[in-house]
């Protein structure tokens, strides 16, 4: 009942759908890394201190498992975090302050159990350390079990089209009118190869990371230890959280107090990007079954209209578009604005972050909505031969390029003339060949290439190192 109250369709309409990002995006996901990210640093930063000999009693085995049972516990951790940041019954005052309501959780969860100084929690960073790395294991996480599983789905059904239809003649377009004959294979792969460079750029992208303190100079850590090479000190960090997780950060020395995003933008520019393909694709699957040319598989239980009981409507591609759309909006206000910070912070940042699981939730919405519209989808290839057959000035362009190649005059205006605007049959395209003054050997090769399907090499191109 509580969905029908929901602001959003995604915790709505859609929940269901999209559900599983909230182990990525929620609340309580946010809270849980903040903690892991706090306890993995108290647990680095005593060691390292240890072996710099710098008197600090060193965490034992069982303590460090103590300390990594806490943020094993997600409802609990979230539920003691909102406590002391809003306040409870009057007991607890409000920090008003969601990282540090993590810090105190935590000192408070480790008082008693832990000997070495629990003041080494939280130490010389400010909220900004914490939270870009939180949110940056939050987007890795979703890119490796959420996103990049669904896109390589996507990308199997259509390699599956592609050998299906490598060769079957398709009816192709320009300026949305009719043009040189294709196959549906070959379409398809230009729509997977396109999406598969975009997914190989985004795999290959290094999400960047920062420990560096309140304006990016290690002030604080500095003034406690001014001895130890702080640099090395972040990059051994970020090696040890890479070890923990199976990530692949890299640190940036050179920041403010935010770490300046650059690297999600490149992210969320090459999602936006395949999501705008998706969005051509869509209207184009949708093109094609309004001319017929795509069948929709009819579902018994299912009403196209409430009027009209005909109807079996593209509403996956339908709703695919209009999500991706949703998605690149919210996508391209992040690459405009988080870039973006006066001087050395602001906090507008901040509350644009939280919504960077909106964008991903709309964009997972989408690519399911046309996952299920593939699996809808036959080709008409009745439907596709007699629309090639019934237009047979495709051959022109065929025609003029062969008389060009023996040196024949004027062949493209000559083409024109007799195709342009004009319908006309094959045999006003036999009659013309068998009429014109040129050598029989000519009119043989002529006649040959129009008594086979134009498609090119479309066949070849449709499954040309498909498996690389």
């Amino acid at each position: 009942m509580e969905k029908l109250y929901s602001l959003s369709p995604l915790d709505g309409r859609y929940h269901s759908k999209v559900a599983e990002l909230r182990e990525y995006f929620s609340e309580l996901a946010l809270i849980n890394a903040r903690i892991f990210v706090e306890c993995e640093y108290f647990i680095f930063l005593n060691q390292y201190l240890s072996s710099k000999k710098r008197n600090i009693k060193k965490l034992t085995e069982k303590e460090i498992k103590t300390i990594r049972k806490i943020y094993l516990d997600r409802d609990k951790n979230a539920l003691e975090v909102k406590k002391i940041e809003f306040g409870c019954d009057g007991k607890i005052k409000p920090t008003n302050h969601d990282v540090k309501a993590v810090e105190y959780y935590l000192k408070r969860e480790l008082d008693g159990k832990i000997k070495t100084n629990l003041e080494l929690i939280h130490f010389g960073l400010t909220s900004e350390d914490v939270n870009n790395i939180s949110y940056s294991i939050l987007i890795s996480s979703f890119l490796n079990k959420i996103y990049i599983p669904t896109l390589n789905e996507i990308l199997s059904k259509l390699k599956d089209m592609i050998l299906k239809y490598h060769s079957t003649p398709f009816p192709a377009r320009t300026h949305g009118q009719i043009a040189s004959p294709t196959t549906f294979g070959k379409e398809i792969r230009v729509f997977y190869e396109r999406i598969k460079k975009q997914f190989e750029n985004i795999k290959k992208t290094k999400i960047t990371v920062k420990l560096n303190g309140a304006v990016g100079n290690y002030n604080s850590f500095y003034s406690a230890y001014p001895d130890i090479d702080w640099l090395e000190f972040t990059l051994f960090f970020v090696k040890h959280i890479n070890n923990v997780l199976k990530t692949d950060f890299k640190p940036n020395y050179f920041t403010t107090q935010i770490e300046p995003h650059d690297s999600w933008i490149e992210i969320f520019d090459r999602i936006r990007h395949i999501n705008s393909i998706f969005i051509g694709f869509s209207q184009d699957i949708w093109r094609y079954i309004s001319d017929d040319l795509i069948v929709l598989k009819v579902i018994k239980e299912e009403v196209g209209s409430s009027t009209m009981p005909h109807k079996v409507n593209p509403i996956n591609f339908e709703n695919a578009e209009g999500n991706f759309q949703i998605a690149n909006a919210i996508l391209e206000f992040f690459s405009t604005k988080l870039p973006i910070s006066r001087m050395q912070r602001d906090l507008t940042d901040s509350t644009v972050e939280r919504n960077i699981g909106v964008a991903f939730g709309y964009t997972i919405l989408a690519m399911k909505s046309f996952l299920e519209g593939l699996s809808k989808i036959t080709l008409n290839e009745e439907k596709s031969i007699k629309i090639i057959e019934e237009n047979p000035q495709v051959y022109a362009e065929a025609i003029q390029t062969i008389l060009r190649k023996h040196g024949i005059k004027n062949a493209y205006e000559i083409l024109k003339d007799l195709t342009r605007g004009n319908r006309v049959s094959m045999k006003d395209i036999q009659d013309f060949i068998e009429n014109m003054n040129i050598k029989n050997s000519i009119k043989e090769e002529l006649k040959k290439i129009i008594s086979k399907n134009y498609i090119g090499i479309a066949q070849k191109l449709s499954k040309y190192k498909l498996g690389e």
